[in-house]
């Protein structure tokens, strides 16, 4: 019985995200079918990118995950089915596959899109679902689909450093309103090299310390952390932190000057001292 993640921006307002899945039970309805989110904010790949990242890392070996975002950024004539770290991803061929990696992934190959055929969600959901029979059944990446395909590549926007600070961009804003940035414990730590820090925000915010929990700090105190997934946020003890600090999330189009004033409310630095 194979097992299925899906992640998508399609909302759930409608009956497409419903539809999908009585696409892929048709082909079998043995599928084990995982719900990861259906409600990625529109265009927003670095937020995807973060969220898929971290949810498929923790499945079992040999798991499938479908990802239905960003289908036709470009005009599609085949979809992507990728190996790596013994996972299965299964998206379009639009860049973001390597902003979810980090990396290049370590087997690829094209699933050509029926001509005959509507190029719709539905449409690409039942390709995904016959490319994972076929990998049930014991096929080979390179007996499904063309591994010579040349594959879109985006590079995961990543903070930037030096020896001073070291200056992350808001992916994400969750459920709370809590506000994640793309600085991990991991780089947090080799930046700072035992020095105290200041986390700024917006223009006047600082925190100077790491809490463990939101219980740290009185209701309605501001305070950081490093989440489950090891990256670091920014929150209001039972409270909104994007709304209440005017945070939003990073925007990778940046050639206005409108644009570029907004970056203040979608950066967040840490300066070492």
């Amino acid at each position: 019985m194979a097992l299925l993640t899906l992640t998508s921006d399609i909302g759930e307002q409608d009956y497409l995200a419903g539809a999908v899945k009585a696409v892929l039970l048709q082909q079998d309805p043995s599928f084990q079918l995982i719900d990861i989110t259906h409600q990625l904010s529109p265009f927003n790949d670095p937020q995807a990118a973060y969220i898929i990242r971290n949810a498929t890392r923790l499945f079992p070996q040999h798991s499938f995950h479908l990802i239905l975002v960003n289908l036709f950024q470009y005009q599609p004539d085949h979809l992507l089915l990728v190996k790596h770290n013994s996972q299965y991803y299964l998206l379009a061929d639009n860049g973001l596959i390597t902003m979810i990696l980090e990396e290049t992934p370590e087997q690829v190959v094209a699933l050509p899109l029926d001509k005959t055929k509507p190029r719709n969600t539905l449409a690409c959901a039942e390709v995904f679902g016959k490319a994972v029979l076929q990998l049930a059944a014991g096929k080979t990446l390179p007996e499904i689909g063309d591994a010579s395909v040349s594959i879109q590549v985006r590079n995961p926007v990543r903070p930037l450093t030096n020896s001073q600070y070291i200056e992350g961009q808001i992916i994400s804003i969750d459920h709370f309103e809590n506000v994640i940035v793309n600085i991990t414990q991991e780089e947090f730590e080799t930046q700072r090299k035992g020095r105290r820090f200041k986390i700024v925000f917006k223009r006047d915010e600082v925190i100077d310390r790491i809490s463990e929990t939101y219980a740290d700090v009185p209701e309605g105190e501001k305070l950081a952390l490093f989440n489950a997934a090891g990256y670091l946020e920014v929150a209001i003890n039972k409270g909104n932190a994007a709304g209440l600090l005017g945070l939003q999330g990073f925007s990778e189009k940046s050639t206005s000057q409108y644009t570029q004033s907004r970056l203040l409310y979608q950066t967040v630095r840490v300066y070492f001292e």
